[in-house]
């Protein structure tokens, strides 16, 4: 049986604070809306684009921001990141122990393979997915996720979902996986537990024993 580790990007990756926050405040200005309290911002990390756009502009013309936000994203943004500490050791050790390891994100498909190939992750990756470029047809983490474990052809009982928010726990929850949650990127033990996480770690160390007692 081969098991199989699909992880997040933002927030359990990589630190994508900066371009994701910088591209927001560009689409705010360049569609005349009002601009959100400090604090909001980094609610927007992890869901899709289209999630929060409904939650904090409801009848935005989102497929306009959607637009607006890559302009920014895609030229700049999406390279203002840096890989967490210890995320490659960790990533390095359960390729050895043969898992298969994927990426499963709500960013477009097309931004997940830059981004991986910018930091020269491919070695560490036997997949690498994303939405759809339209962010329309496959837009949650419960659909990527469900399309990342077709590809990879990964059974459900072989299968954990790994992540930093409430997405990523009821993405993989909807897809009847075991989920792992990680405290050090965008959400909280809070936010992980009531999402019904199966288990929670504080550092990418930690997931490689983690890992191994869900399976």
């Amino acid at each position: 049986m081969t098991k199989t580790l699909f992880f997040d990007f933002d927030g359990t990756i990589a630190d994508s604070e900066r371009g994701i926050v910088d591209g927001i405040k560009y689409m705010i200005k360049d569609m005349g809306l009002t601009p959100l309290a400090p604090n909001q911002y980094r609610d927007w990390i992890g869901p899709s684009l289209s999630y929060s756009m409904h939650k904090y502009f409801p009848g935005v013309d989102v497929k306009k921001g959607i637009a607006s936000y890559q302009e920014y994203y895609t030229d700049k943004g999406i390279f203002e990141l840096s890989l967490y500490d210890g995320i490659v050791d960790t990533l390095q050790k359960l390729r050895a122990q043969d898992y298969k390891i994927a990426v499963a994100s709500s960013k477009p498909e097309v931004m997940i393979e830059r981004i991986v190939d910018h930091l020269k992750l491919r070695s560490l990756f036997d997949g690498a997915y994303g939405a759809s470029a339209d962010e329309r047809t496959r837009v949650s983490k419960t659909d990527v996720l469900r399309y990342a474990m077709q590809n990879m052809d990964a059974e459900q009982g072989s299968s954990i979902m790994i992540g930093d928010r409430f997405t990523d726990i009821e993405g993989g929850k909807n897809n009847d996986v075991k989920t792992l949650g990680v405290t050090y990127g965008f959400g909280d033990a809070h936010e992980l537990k009531k999402a019904g996480a199966d288990i929670i770690v504080d550092a990418p160390l930690a997931i490689d024993a983690a890992a191994a007692k869900l399976f």
